[in-house]
């Protein structure tokens, strides 16, 4: 393998660089890696304890005695390390640290790459680095993007729950990483989205927790298969020009006792103050951004999920609160800052470094914040006082979007501008519109669920929305299922409503979103300028008493801009007139009230030339009849 020593052991300077926080790379040198000392074959461990007495390596291959290995203490950083020949890939293994107090406590590898399937826990020697990548062309054209201006349409899924192997539908019947990329790349393509965001890769022991509760930050899940496996899928997705997302968790972590929590009979990852290293509401445990070792560790993961498995973006969870130290806590529960307010300083300066690293080390590579406050400057660069993220959730347009669409529509005039809003702080970040599982869960109802009327009428409704959703400013996330309106709540321990596409009008919603992916992808005028007012005007934003809504949408250069108009109401308008910019014809992108859509078949002409006849303080306008619940979309 032609590795020496120092390729092998720990050397001074990792330990320097990790006990800075700038150790990039240190998940080569910690975890457990098979090597070659001395001309021997073997494998060897190393894991930070610094307040351990002692740490042994128990086995498979020892027989689980936990004297017979002990490791090395390293001075500078409280590392343990030893190299252990004779065995190699496939070993399963945990740590045994003696705390001071004499505990022998049982530990999973931080760093580990692979780890046994819940309830075992432990950790398996693996080697990541035999994979034959072919995504070169993607990785390349990748780089040269400006991902602002390119069509962003996320598919969010759960690998577990989004198709049972047909073969016998059990709990853990799970499609495999290899067998879920053929199956998901073929529906990716044929429904036209540009990127998926897969939930819950990092190992986690607790179904329940959607892979939110990590205790195996390096180790892609063994519900699913091997890393090489996980590889093979993101290569395949990368082939098919598909982009990857991973939810990544730094947040918080879970207390099982194999994982993280007072790894080494201490609170080492966590802070040691309960005000500032647990959340109270979730049960879990916060990571002490203070420690240098720790911020390390969180950077490194994210540069191992990039650089090691091609990842193409990390959507960061619960961004809030590790923004706020008062988050989910009550007065007595948190701890002000050194200037007596809640900002988490440390959050802010491991978040900023973070970003920074990532979207300049590895070009066109994008961080995404699950944020759902105020907070300015998410998607500002660090030199500007903000936080150095590409995207950032649009919680606030989501919640108002949710909340509009489940009213009765007598009811819908009072909330006109829920809808409206959000146009009016469009400017401020670079937004993503999510509609994501945590919208479809907890007695939320599916989105098909939360409209009101009729059966035909949510379908009608559900389309409309979807027609708001992918024309608005803002890149584009819809969760699994919905696409096709699914009828339930999403849950993790079955798949989807696959069996609903029998049924023509779930088909025709399914048809329907292919068709707006279509036309998002096609025209750069609903994804060029998503931050700006020269890529959105309204046509028509007071309506209320009508629940009408019109605007245009405008690419850099002008050209083929898009007409949106909206009914929200189960009245059609007849004769409806709207203003227009131009006095041009109007040609027909889109009608959801067409039968092949589930619709009704209200007819609107192919192509509409716009008149001198003044509307909306506009000179020009077009008539039309405007279906009940119903949308159109014009390109001019």
């Amino acid at each position: 393998m032609g590795q020496s020593r120092e390729d092998v052991f720990v050397t001074e300077y990792d330990e320097y660089l990790f006990t800075q926080g700038n150790h990039y790379e240190i998940y080569k040198k910690l975890g457990a890696h098979k090597a070659v000392v001395d001309g021997v074959e073997g494998v060897h461990f190393a894991v930070w304890a610094p307040n351990a007495q002692y740490v042994n390596v128990a086995g498979s291959f020892n027989d689980w005695d936990i004297y017979r290995h002990n490791m090395n203490r390293l001075s500078i950083s409280g590392i343990f390390e030893t190299f252990i020949p004779g065995i190699g890939e496939d070993v399963i293994y945990k740590y045994v640290i003696t705390a001071h107090d004499g505990r022998k406590i049982y530990k999973s590898d931080p760093y580990g790459y692979h780890c046994q399937l819940r309830p075992e826990n432990a950790s398996i020697v693996k080697d990541i680095s035999n994979f034959k990548w072919t995504d070169t062309a993607w990785q390349n054209n990748k780089a040269k993007k400006n991902n602002l201006q390119e069509p962003i349409a996320i598919y969010e899924c759960h690998i577990g729950s989004w198709m049972k192997h047909p073969a016998e539908r059990e709990e853990d019947s799970f499609y495999n990483y290899r067998l879920f990329a053929d199956r998901i790349v073929e529906y990716l393509k044929e429904m036209k989205y540009t990127h998926v965001e897969l939930m819950g890769i990092a190992e986690y022991p607790f179904d329940g927790s959607w892979g939110y509760q990590v205790t195996g930050y390096y180790a892609p899940t063994s519900r699913y298969g091997t890393p090489e496996d996980f590889q093979y899928l993101v290569n395949t997705l990368h082939k098919n020009k598909i982009g990857v997302i991973l939810d990544w968790v730094p947040a918080h972590f879970p207390r099982d006792a194999f994982g993280l929590a007072e790894f080494d009979g201490t609170c080492l990852y966590e802070h040691p103050d309960k005000r500032k290293g647990e959340h109270p509401e979730w049960g879990t445990k916060i990571f002490n951004y203070e420690k240098p070792e720790v911020r390390n560790f969180l950077i490194a993961n994210a540069v191992y999920w990039v650089q090691e498995f091609h990842i193409d973006a990390l959507r960061v969870d619960a961004v809030a609160s590790m923004l706020y130290l008062d988050y989910g806590k009550k007065d007595g529960q948190w701890v002000a800052n050194r200037y007596g307010d809640n900002k988490n300083l440390d959050a802010i300066g491991f978040l900023s470094h973070l970003n920074s690293l990532i979207t300049g080390k590895y070009p066109g590579t994008m961080m995404i914040a699950e944020e759902s406050t105020a907070w300015p400057k998410v998607t500002a660069h660090p030199d500007d006082g903000g936080l150095g993220f590409t995207f950032k959730w649009n919680m606030g347009w989501m919640h108002d979007f949710c909340e509009y669409l489940k009213l009765d529509p007598i009811m819908k005039s009072g909330s006109h501008y829920n809808m409206t809003f959000a146009m009016s702080y469009h400017t401020s970040e670079n937004y993503i519109l999510p509609i994501s599982h945590d919208e479809v869960v907890h007695l939320k109802c599916s989105m098909l669920g939360k409209m009101p009327g009729y059966r035909v009428d949510k379908f009608a409704n559900l389309r409309a929305a979807y027609s708001y959703m992918f024309t608005h400013s803002g890149k584009k996330l819809l969760f699994m299922g919905q696409e096709f309106g699914q009828e339930c709540e999403w849950s993790e321990a079955r798949e989807l409503e696959w069996h609903c596409l029998s049924d023509p009008l779930h088909a025709g919603m399914q048809n329907y979103v292919k068709q707006l992916l279509e036309i998002y992808n096609k025209y750069p005028a609903l994804y060029e300028i998503d931050n700006g007012w020269e890529g959105f005007e309204w046509m028509e934003a007071d309506d209320k008493d009508r629940s009408i809504y019109a605007y245009v949408r405008r690419s850099s250069k002008g050209t083929n801009s898009i007409l949106t108009v909206l009914n929200f109401t189960p009245m059609e308008r007849k004769d409806y007139r709207i203003g227009v910019p131009k006095k041009k014809k109007y040609k027909l992108l889109l009608n959801s009230d067409d039968t092949q859509f589930g619709g009704n078949g209200g007819v609107i002409p192919k192509e509409i030339a716009a008149e001198e006849i003044l509307s909306n303080g506009k000179e020009y306008s077009i008539g039309f009849d405007l279906p009940a619940y119903g949308a159109a979309l014009f390109v001019f």
